[in-house]
């Protein structure tokens, strides 16, 4: 009785022993493996980073794990297939929410907006507050924070109007009968007063068409910060219409 208790116990005693070894050692190496990563994409964007830090700590702990078992002698085989089945029902469950998550990879390893620049895409326009691996928010300019799923960003169309520095205010009128050459001339004066126009490039004016019964449909554009584009689009529409009434 005591023999056959003895002989199990010198033979599994080695394995636990093992085992315990591996654990060790697979929790240093997956330490020092999330170190190295983090090292390396040291100018990564951090959301990106701590994500494949994690995962590569995850992967570590993986490969240490299946080692451990098979040290104790558990077929890791049926368990392997298992985890391979799972995961793949949850891939196939949760697709559209991979979908968004790879489009958030995709959105802060390339870069096409930042935090705190104004675009426009998946049907919202406003200032990016954060950027996230599934979603972006964004705070409109009514103060209404809205989040939008990254797959909406990286599939459609993305306007960024921060990203050039400048924008130009188009400014498109009906001059009816006036003689064009003098209006044009003193609607470019006008609108190169104004102090938050740039003077490079300079405002232009241009004609658009001639329609019916002398009207006469002209664009004066300007240029300015991206950041003034609201106000200066207002005031100069403002001036243009008062200078209009007055002649």
């Amino acid at each position: 009785m005591v023999k056959p208790l003895l002989d199990t116990g010198f033979t599994i005693l080695p394995r636990l022993l093992w085992a315990i070894v591996l654990v060790v050692v697979t929790r240093l190496i997956a330490q020092i493996m999330q170190t190295m990563v983090n090292q390396v994409l040291v100018r990564i964007e951090p959301t990106l980073r701590h994500f494949l830090v994690q995962m590569a700590g995850i992967l570590v702990w993986v490969v240490g794990g299946v080692a451990t078992l098979n040290t104790l002698g558990i077929e890791t085989t049926t368990i392997v297939a298992i985890v391979g089945a799972t995961g793949l029902a949850i891939g196939l469950a949760l697709q559209s929410s991979l979908s968004h998550f790879a489009a958030g990879i995709l959105l802060i390893s390339f870069r096409p907006f930042e935090v705190g620049d104004s675009i426009e895409g998946g049907g919202v326009s406003g200032t990016v507050v954060s950027i996230g691996l599934f979603s972006t928010a964004i705070v409109t300019g009514d103060n209404t924070r809205i989040t939008v799923p990254n797959g909406s960003l990286f599939s459609g169309t993305l306007k960024n109007f921060t990203v050039m520095g400048t924008r130009r205010v188009d400014l498109k009128m009906d001059l009816s009968d006036r003689s064009l050459r003098p209006v044009m001339a003193e609607l470019l004066t006008l609108v190169g007063r104004h102090p938050k126009v740039l003077t490079t490039p300079k405002p232009t004016a241009q004609l658009l068409g001639l329609a019916m019964r002398d009207r006469t449909m002209v664009s004066v554009r300007a240029w300015c910060q991206t950041g003034d584009y609201d106000a200066v689009k207002s005031d100069l529409l403002l001036m243009v219409k008062e200078y209009l009434e007055r002649n």
